[in-house]
């Protein structure tokens, strides 16, 4: 006997809501920890992007820190909220255990392997060609407190988006969306993927649209192969 969507949805806000607290919690223990690491591994984003930074505020080198060790600590927690997420899912749609677990390998890999795509290649990318409209009129002074919300969005944000083909398989092995749909959509999966390379890639150009939008519909295409391997229809 199948549960229905609204009682699903209950069952995944209960399961949700036992480690919600416990989860904050740890958030905020680790952002404690890593603000004690944010003046080192601040330096080390400026050396990665070569960018020279200042502040306008009193209270902007604090926050600048905070945001960073905030976003460190979501960046290290991702294997927990992950291990959340899926045995929160795994019951109102009777996934089993060998399915969540790995579910939750590939999550985390898909977003570390998407963070690290945006932090090596397209960051860096991104900053220069930005740059390069600066001039002996127009010089480019950096404030500390939207340095860190830019590379700290950005990494999050690709992580996130490269999640793609494990939810695609999550979507077709629960039955909420058939493999033949991914395949007959390509065309909206273009427009999709163009449209969201252009909002979160940091310069409109279209090399660096396509540094995100080349890999994001492999990563889609690699759904569809993943099911067809897997046998879901």
């Amino acid at each position: 006997m199948t549960t229905d969507p609204p009682n699903r949805l209950a069952v995944i806000i209960k399961t949700l809501r036992r480690t919600l607290l416990r989860l904050i919690g740890l958030l905020v223990a680790t952002t404690g920890g890593c603000f004690l690491l944010t003046p080192r591994f601040l330096l080390v984003l400026q050396h990665h992007l070569h960018q020279g930074l200042s502040f306008f505020t009193v209270t902007e080198p604090f926050l600048a820190h905070v945001k960073l060790a905030l976003a460190m600590a979501a960046f290290l927690l991702v294997p927990f909220f992950t291990t959340w997420l899926w045995r929160a899912l795994a019951k109102p749609f009777k996934l089993p255990a060998t399915t969540v677990f790995w579910f939750i390998l590939f999550t985390c890999f898909l977003f570390y392997s998407g963070a690290a795509f945006c932090y090596f290649v397209t960051l860096p990318y991104g900053v220069d060609f930005l740059l390069e409209f600066q001039s002996t009129q127009l010089k480019a002074v950096i404030s500390v407190d939207h340095f860190v919300t830019f590379v700290a969005l950005f990494v999050l944000a690709f992580g996130l988006i490269f999640e793609l083909p494990i939810f695609m398989v999550f979507l077709a092995k629960t039955g909420l969306c058939k493999r033949q749909a991914f395949e007959r959509s390509r065309r909206y999966a273009i427009l999709i993927i163009s449209i969201i390379a252009a909002l979160l890639t940091p310069t409109p150009d279209v090399f660096n649209m396509m540094l995100m939008g080349v890999p994001l519909y492999f990563l889609y295409e690699a759904g569809i192969i993943i099911m067809r391997l897997l046998k879901i229809t």
